[in-house]
């Protein structure tokens, strides 16, 4: 609710969603990153308030909130979405679905076993399948079902319209068993992720054929095999509808209906206030409304001290008493007018506040996390000292705590791209890339030439005179007409005549030549001994100031009064006689000379000091000081280090921007600049993510029991098109090596679990250490749930057994036991 993450057609259907290195890299910690002795730290459980079925209640409806109604019901397509998987879940076999510490379970309801029975010459699974299980038009689920599945999803057909063939691919031949109950699976290659296939199960009406798999299954599902049968979907209302299955053959579902109902997450309060769901993923604002209704149930009638009208103070309400009913009667009328308003907010806030009271906020961390995802492609970004720079500059466990500390989730970063805390397979990896160091991270930005005043140096082997300079001059001066407020940052070079300047401009290309000398030495040096890269730093510190020797800045020196310019009332800033010809310079004086002005032009009554105006006056021929923003933020070849950081500004999205504000307040701190662009919810992945149209980005992905077969597409390096773009898959980043995708190409083919997640560590190093994407937190799910219901809730990686879900009975809750909605 809080969080964008990747559309859910992209990424496998078969989760369960609420939802280019240029440099040799060191990383001792590679080879000891897959210890076998290390222990898997534990996940959040789950809150769904588990209850034993004989106590809960037989019948009744519940309406489940989802985001929009399903774009089809065939999960295997490209626009297939969360509530695509959240209906199909309730309707179709999954045979391995996730269990609570995120490992794939079997599923009793649908095999009675399933196993790896050859390896040599080549790996064969054996499906045993339930005898029990049909699909809701009484025939077997058999080994045509897994045929034809197989056949749209191998690729071979580009009639049929997949999304992905991840492991069907892989596949040489599917055959009955010694009787119809067996499936019998022989694959070319072997296939460590074979649990993943056939799920979930479509019968063969669906995928037999192009037709009836890329439309038949778009807006209904005619045969399923779930403890709930597709009963309607309704446009209009914005309903899906499901009711109980009267040939399943498992534990009988409780509830007689279940309804998905579209509903925006703005809306979802008002939803749960007038009784339209009794489920619903939230964001942290409703959540505590939710909490703070419980809090107030025994407030015995007395005001609320929250909502409409609750800051207003004792004072403040005497004088709308007075207004409304003193003698100048249109400040009276509309004083009046206002105070009902507030009365009618006031109340329909309390009436809200009662009926959240009957919820409860079911919470824990979803099986998905956020990450910082940097931009390889081109710019700074391209290069991964820079990169690295910036992951290093994070403080992690403070954004942890900024999303997650608020709601009482545990706030520990998240230390793999791989695997979650909780799974058999999570090991905190990050320490291929190192921890947080502001000081190492200063030092790979000056090895990669980004140096302080290097924004304002002209680039090398620039003659005076040159297009670049008049275009540098040119830039100058609009700057000096630009609107403050919306003021950009733009610098130019300036021709020097004097020959004080010049000897200035020679020392300063000097220093800077110097600082990148000995930034280039520490660099070289760094695996030797690390010290090396702290005097690169100091050295470009010293430089910084040997540049700044000299300034003269009024209000510093306590010159006498009578060198401060004049006040003029309302007439243009005086010249403050600036370095000729020096454009950039007078504009930097003339900002900052305004600066100093009240509204009407007039000195400030603070400034009126000896020495003047500080900070806005200059003797002739002084070279003016850089603005504050400008000696703070790195450089090179005459253009500042600025990071395009796209965020969403959706009113579920408030998180994220907090996130991105204290991000970019980090990276601040190391000379790193932001241009933070605000983009609707709606376009923010197609037209920013996808298109590569940012340099900084915040977005989710989902976890997965399967890494070798879903990381793939993620992190594989991209690859050059005919038409000179590249390829990605799903890698947005677009960083990639060849190593790391042989590692996943090695983890996919191993049929050892451990030797497997042991490949999947260290390619989780490797990916940490290219730095292009920095996994920051495992995200909050916050679920509203009506406090009757049982076995619902934040369910964290497991998958839900809907045909438990129900009220608890009268005896359990002390309530009706035939509530209907």
């Amino acid at each position: 609710m809080s969080h964008v993450g990747v559309p859910r057609g992209t990424v496998r259907k078969r989760r369960t969603l609420a939802l280019l290195t240029t440099g040799v890299l060191t990383i001792p910690v590679l080879a000891g990153c897959s210890s076998g002795d290390e222990e898997t730290p534990r996940g959040v459980a789950q809150d769904i308030a588990p209850t034993a079925r004989q106590a809960v209640a037989d019948g009744s409806t519940v309406n489940w909130a989802i985001d929009a109604l399903p774009a089809t019901f065939n999960a295997f397509q490209a626009d297939a979405d969360s509530a695509t998987a959240r209906v199909t879940e309730a309707l179709l076999p999954t045979l391995f679905p996730m269990d609570k510490a995120g490992q794939p379970r079997l599923n009793p309801d649908y095999l009675e076993s399933a196993k790896v029975i050859e390896r040599e010459p080549k790996q064969v699974v054996l499906y045993k399948l339930n005898q029990q299980a049909v699909w809701s038009d009484g025939r077997e689920i058999g080994a045509p079902d897994f045929v034809a599945q197989w056949r749209a999803l191998r690729g071979k057909d580009s009639a049929f319209w997949t999304a992905r063939n991840s492991g069907y691919e892989r596949i040489e031949k599917i055959e009955r068993g010694a009787d119809d109950l067996q499936v019998r699976v022989t694959f070319s290659k072997p296939y460590g992720d074979w649990r993943s296939l056939f799920s979930p199960l479509y019968p063969k009406e669906i995928t037999g054929s192009p037709e009836t798999f890329n439309d038949g299954a778009r807006t209904t599902l005619k045969n399923t095999a779930g403890p709930f049968v597709l009963r309607g979907v309704s446009k209009a209302d914005g309903t899906v509808t499901l009711a109980r299955n009267p040939r399943w053959w498992g534990d009988k579902a409780k509830l007689d209906t279940l309804v998905f109902r579209a509903v925006a997450p703005k809306d979802r309060t008002k939803a749960l206030t007038d009784g339209t769901v009794d489920v619903a993923d939230i964001d942290p604002s409703t959540a505590d409304r939710i909490t703070l209704a419980r809090r107030d149930r025994g407030g015995n009638g007395q005001p609320l001290t929250h909502g409409p009208g609750a800051d207003v103070s004792p004072a403040a309400a005497l004088y709308s008493y007075a207004v409304a009913h003193g003698s100048d009667e249109k400040a009276a009328e509309a004083e009046q007018a206002a105070r009902a308003k507030s009365r009618k907010a006031v109340l329909a806030y309390a009436a809200e506040q009662k009926a959240l009271r009957d919820f409860a906020v079911r919470k824990s961390l979803e099986p998905a996390y956020t990450q910082l995802a940097l931009n390889g492609e081109s710019g700074p970004l391209a290069d991964d000292r820079v990169r690295r720079a910036v992951a290093r500059a994070l403080d992690r466990e403070e954004l942890a705590r900024t999303v997650l500390g608020p709601l009482g989730l545990p706030a520990k970063p998240l230390g793999s791209h791989l695997a979650l805390a909780g799974q058999p397979g999570y090991a905190d990896g990050s320490g291929a890339l190192g921890e947080q160091n502001e000081k190492e991270a200063r030092a790979l930005l000056a090895d990669a030439g980004w140096t302080r005043g290097g924004a304002l140096q002209q680039p090398k082997d620039t003659k005076a005179g040159s297009e670049a300079e008049k275009k540098g001059e040119k830039e100058g001066e609009e700057g000096a007409d630009a609107d403050t407020g919306e003021e950009k940052k733009t610098t130019g070079g300036a021709e020097k005549e004097e020959s004080a300047e010049k000897k200035d401009a020679e020392k300063t290309d000097k220093d800077a030549e110097k600082a990148d000398k000995d930034a280039d030495k520490a660099d070289e040096g760094a695996e030797k001994d690390e010290g090396k890269a702290d005097k690169a730093s100091r050295d470009e510190e010293d430089s910084a100031a040997s540049r700044d020797e000299g300034l003269y800045i009024v209000g510093e020196d306590n010159k006498p009064a009578a060198h401060a310019p004049a006040a003029t009332g309302t007439s243009a800033v005086p010249a403050l006689a600036p370095a000729r010809h020096a454009a950039f310079q007078s504009a930097a004086l003339l900002r900052q000379a305004a600066a100093v002005l009240g509204e009407d032009g007039a000195v400030a009554a603070r400034d009126k000091q000896p020495g003047g105006a500080a900070g806005a006056y200059a003797p002739a021929g002084t070279p003016a000081p850089a603005p504050a923003a400008a000696k703070a933020q790195l450089g090179k070849d005459g253009k500042a280090l600025t990071l395009r950081f796209v965020l969403p500004s959706g009113p579920g999205s408030q998180s994220l921007r907090t996130v991105g504000d204290k991000i970019a307040a980090m990276l601040e701190k190391i000379g790193i600049g932001t241009e933070i662009t605000k983009v609707p919810d709606e376009s923010y992945f197609k037209d920013h993510i996808a298109s590569g149209v940012y340099d900084l980005a915040l977005y989710s992905w989902p976890a997965s029991a399967y890494p070798a077969t879903d990381g793939r597409p993620i992190y594989a390096k991209p690859e050059p098109a005919t038409d000179g773009s590249l390829l990605v898959e799903q890698n947005y980043t677009r960083v990639g090596t060849d190593h790391i995708d042989q590692l996943f190409d090695r983890a996919a083919g191993e049929l050892d679990e451990k030797a497997a997640r042991d490949l999947m560590k260290q390619a989780d190093a490797r990916i940490w250490a290219a730095a292009g994407s920095i996994p920051l937190y495992q995200r909050p799910q916050l679920v509203a749930v009506d406090k009757k219901l049982a076995n619902v809730g934040a369910f964290g990686f497991a998958a839900p057994r809907y045909q438990d879900i129900g009220f608890k009975n009268r005896q359990a809750a002390g309530s009706s036991a035939d509530r209907k909605k």
